[in-house]
This record gives C-alpha cells, sequence and structure tokens, in this order.
C-alpha cells in the first residue's frame, strides 16, 4: 500500500501564499507539489496532476519512517491523539451552510488518499505548531493551515515567489525575522516560519477586530485587499462578512478550504474517514551545534537518513548548515541523545571539509567557487578579501562536502537539477539557454513557444524574480519544425584525448563549438601558449543541432 502511495496521481486545491499589504498571490507550483487551477466555486471540481519527483521522494521517506515505526493501536491511545488535542482547541465557527464551503467539503472528503499523505508529511511538524499556536493562544484550527498554503511540502516555492509550509514572500518574510540567502532560507524553517506565521495572523487578527475569517482571508490576499473589500461594501449599504466580500476568487475559497479541513477532522465518521493516527509527542528535538556542520555528517551522527535531517531542517540550502546560523539542528527525539553525544566528541572546526586550494593560471574568483560548488561571496567571506581580485599560487580555504553532492538529495541544487532533468512529456526537446541582457521570463517563454509559468517552474523560480544576464535556464520545448530542432539542446560531456596536428581549433571546429567556449571550460588547457598531444580537454556538445 506505501508503495503504491508513491505512484499515486494525486489532486490539489490551489495553495496560495502569504501576502504583503496589495499583493495578490498566484497558484502554488513548486518542487514538492505541482498544483494547476481549480474551479474554486463550482461542485464539480476535477483537478489531478501528478506527483513531483521531490514529492516522491518525500513521501518515500514517511514511508520509510512508517515502517520502522514500532506498531501503534489508535484504539489504545485514543487519549494520546494529537487530532484530539487539535479539535479541543477549536474556536472558529464552523457551522456555515454556504456553496463554496459545501464545495471544499465535498472535494477534500472524496480525496481522502490526499488527507493521508498530506497528514504523514505533517507528522514531523503538527506538534510543533499546536504547542505554539497554545502559547499564542489562537485558534487550533490554524494547524490546518499549511496543508491549505503548502501541503505540508516544506520545499514548496509558488511562481508568486512565495516558499516555505507556510508560504511567505520574500519582502514578508524579512518584515518577520526570516533571512534568506544562499545558505539559508528561513521561510522553510519550521521553527522560524511558524513563530512568524502566528505573529503575522496575530497582527491581522487584531487589524480585524477579531474577526479570524477576515484574518485568513489577508493573510492569502494582503490586508489592502480585504480592507478595499470592506469599504467597498459599506459604502453600498452591504453586508461586510467574509461571504459578502468581493474578494479575488482564490480568496474566495481559501478560507472555505480551512475551514473544510477542519469540519471534516472534527467529526470524520461524518464523512467516512479514518484521519492518519499521529501521536500527540514530540516528532524532533532542538539540539544547539554551536557552529557549522556538514549535513551528510550529522545524519550518521544521528544515525539517520539525510532526507530525514533535510526534512526537519528545510531551511538550509546547502550541504552544511549556515556559518552565521541558526546553530541548531531538529533531530528525530529517538536520535537526539545519540547525536549529542557524538556532537561534543567532535571539535567545531572539524565539523566542515576544508580544502586548501592554490590559484593557477586562468583561475577567477568565479570558476573557482563553480569548481567547489560554492559562491564568491562565501569564498571573499572565509578567506577575508575585499575584492575579487586573486593571483597566482594564492591560497584559499573552501569549505566543501564531505559527501559525494549527489548524496544531498533535498538540496537546493540537487532539487534543481532534478526538476531540469525531467521534461512534463517526453516528446519535449530540452535547450540549455543562457540569459541575455534585455531577456524577461516571457519574451523567452514566446520564444520557445511554451508560458512564463512552466518556464519560471522548471527552473524553481518566481514569476517576478529577476533575469541576471549569464543566469543558465533549463527549458523543455516540442521541435515543431527545423528551426526549432536546431535549437534544441541535448547537452553531452565528453572529455577529448589531443592528438597530433590537433590544435584548439580544429577541436572547435570538429565538435561544432567554439574556441573561447573550450577554454572557458579547460582554463588550465587554455592558459598554454601551445597545447600538445595526450591533452585532454572536456568539452560540452549538443548532439542535436551538431
Amino acid at each position: 500500500m506505501l508503495n503504491n502511495a508513491l505512484v499515486l496521481l494525486i489532486t490539489s486545491f490551489l495553495l496560495t501564499g502569504c501576502q504583503t499589504l496589495a499583493q495578490s498571490q498566484k497558484n502554488v507550483d513548486n518542487t514538492g507539489l505541482e498544483i494547476q487551477q481549480e474551479a474554486n466555486e463550482l461542485d464539480d471540481i476535477d483537478i489531478s496532476q501528478a506527483e513531483s519527483e521531490d514529492d516522491k521522494l518525500i513521501d518515500l521517506v514517511v514511508a520509510q519512517k512508517i515502517e520502522s515505526a514500532p506498531d501503534t493501536h489508535p484504539e489504545s491511545v485514543i487519549d494520546n491523539d494529537l487530532w484530539n488535542r487539535i479539535r479541543s482547541g477549536y474556536a472558529l465557527n464552523l457551522d456555515y451552510d454556504k456553496p463554496r464551503l459545501l464545495s471544499q467539503i465535498k472535494w477534500y472528503s472524496s480525496h481522502k488518499s490526499y488527507l493521508d499523505r498530506v497528514s504523514k508529511r505533517g507528522q514531523r511538524y503538527l506538534f510543533h505548531i499546536v504547542d505554539r499556536l497554545e502559547q499564542a493562544e489562537l485558534p487550533l484550527e490554524i494547524a490546518f493551515l499549511p496543508i491549505v498554503e503548502s501541503g505540508f511540502d516544506p520545499f514548496g516555492y509558488s511562481h508568486g515567489r512565495a516558499s516555505g509550509p507556510w508560504q511567505f514572500i520574500p519582502s514578508t518574510g524579512l518584515a518577520y525575522g526570516l533571512t534568506q540567502d544562499w545558505w539559508y532560507d528561513g521561510r522553510r524553517d519550521i521553527i522560524g516560519s511558524t513563530d512568524a506565521a502566528i505573529a503575522y495572523l496575530t497582527r491581522l487578527n487584531r487589524m480585524f477586530d477579531g474577526n479570524w475569517l477576515h484574518a485568513l482571508a489577508a493573510y492569502n490576499s494582503g490586508e489592502g485587499t480585504v480592507l478595499r473589500a470592506i469599504k467597498k461594501n459599506k459604502k453600498a449599504g452591504k453586508p461586510t462578512d467574509f461571504w459578502s466580500l468581493d474578494l479575488p476568487k482564490e480568496t474566495r475559497a481559501y478560507v472555505p478550504k480551512l475551514l473544510a479541513l477542519a469540519k471534516i477532522f472534527k467529526n470524520p465518521k461524518q464523512y467516512q474517514y479514518q484521519p492518519y493516527f499521529i501521536e500527540n509527542k514530540p516528532y524532533f528535538e532542538v539540539v544547539n551545534i554551536g557552529s557549522q556542520i556538514d549535513l551528510a555528517e550529522a545524519a550518521n551522527m544521528a544515525d539517520t537518513s539525510i532526507d530525514e535531517i533535510y526534512l526537519l531542517n528545510p531551511g538550509f540550502n546547502q550541504w552544511a548548515t549556515s556559518p552565521d546560523g541558526p546553530h541548531r539542528l531538529l533531530i528525530p527525539v529517538e536520535k537526539a541523545q545519540k547525536f549529542r553525544a557524538k556532537l561534543v566528541s567532535i571539535p567545531e572546526n572539524q565539523r566542515v571539509t576544508w580544502v586548501r586550494y592554490t590559484v593557477d593560471a586562468g583561475d577567477n574568483l568565479l570558476l573557482i567557487a563553480k569548481k567547489h560548488n560554492t559562491t564568491v561571496e562565501v569564498l571573499q567571506d572565509v578567506n577575508k578579501m575585499s575584492s575579487t581580485l586573486i593571483r597566482v599560487g594564492q591560497q584559499l580555504m573552501i569549505p566543501v562536502a564531505g559527501s559525494k553532492i549527489e548524496r544531498y538529495t533535498l538540496s537546493s541544487h540537487q532539487r534543481l537539477i532534478r526538476k531540469q532533468s525531467s521534461s512534463s512529456s517526453q516528446k519535449r526537446l530540452k535547450t540549455n539557454y543562457t540569459v541575455k541582457s534585455g531577456d524577461t521570463l516571457w519574451g523567452i517563454a514566446k520564444k520557445y513557444k511554451t508560458d512564463s509559468k512552466s518556464l519560471a517552474s522548471w527552473n524553481n523560480m518566481g514569476l517576478n524574480d529577476s533575469l541576471r544576464p549569464g543566469k543558465k535556464l533549463t527549458i523543455w520545448h516540442k521541435a515543431t519544425n527545423k528551426s526549432n530542432s536546431a535549437r534544441a539542446s541535448i547537452v553531452k560531456r565528453i572529455v577529448y584525448s589531443l592528438r597530433a596536428g590537433d590544435s584548439l581549433g580544429k577541436v572547435a571546429q570538429k565538435f561544432n563549438v567554439s574556441v573561447a567556449n573550450i577554454k572557458k571550460w579547460n582554463p588550465k588547457v587554455g592558459s598554454k601558449k601551445y597545447v600538445q598531444p595526450g591533452d585532454q580537454v572536456t568539452l560540452l556538445v549538443n548532439v542535436v543541432s551538431g
């Protein structure tokens, strides 16, 4: 049954993100849940979308965790059921007889496998979320909000640039203290983003004089949108309750989704549903690590999988925690003691692998950074450099992954590779496109006869993300004619050994590449005045257009 779950088609609602004052959120289409827009107010909602590769990976980790867990019998531990605790903290009025609410109830109650799937994902985080909601004295129905927002996919990323289980956009995240940089994105951090969501919802509830439906609508579409809708109704002499407001279509469905989930889990028997049992106890412990640590090494120390470490600590983008913090890791409760015991035996300067690199002719800081899967900024920071100037013979200290980079399957780099390597259609061709000055997502999409939303999704971008010249994009498109086929790129990496009489010009002509690119790909060879037989060069050859 668990294996079958990994290949089921899932149907999902529009999962929308947290907004600033007047910004309206777009549909969620992310590395975890790929969603298409629904007919929100119709009874015959019928939207289905295949699971993404990241969804399957997350659900596989969940399945393995379930299989290794001791057998539990909900009948004998009913007082220890987290759903019961959530029900006891309900505070919203659920007794609405509205078509929009009935439509959402109908959809969720007829997609019980989806409810099970998101519950299994959410079991890592729900106890903590409920704990924090109780401390803040907020209605426990809000514990269902990450299902509406992201399907409890911590890596969820929307076209509106919202990210994480609570779907914060960058500006709102920063306003609530969620750092976002190369190493770390606090919008995905379970502790940080939950606290930020509670703070934001508390503020909205006060703004709307305790009206939770208005506050929830504002969380979705922005407080300015809701305030204007209320003002408009007042001016027209109309009621100003949520159900009477003229709000964006997605917001009109957003609040009913939360209420529908709350109603189903309040009385699941009424809907012939048996919720997936989640024990009312902590899933993780917070361990103070005090410094940066390689996540593969942390997984070994905790005797758990690296995927489990990433799913509990999804805020970390790379192969290690951020050197600037937060210096904490969430570790499964049953592994925390073992992890702490091993942590104290490893000095801080040995928790990350370092290499000493000697600058060679032809090197530049960007090339060195790419070669070591890091950034120029990291190299400058680590080596106390005030500029990007380097000299031949200079030695640089570089933090590197302690394991093969492919092992860090849920790092942002590996998730992007996985997304760019899979097309929504096997009949599509892949193009590797380099952004030029003046390019826009719309213009590039039009050129390759696709749409901006798909182009953004393939590259883990939001529709409003900036395009920097030199940025590499992956495009999947149909080869409808000869010119399209000529533009298509299926790039193969070839290592070629130079023979007697070869020159870089001859090699370039033979493989239909430029001498400049050969030098760029092979800086050591490119810096030589003369090449010799036996010299090896790495070539990226377009085998479609070649």
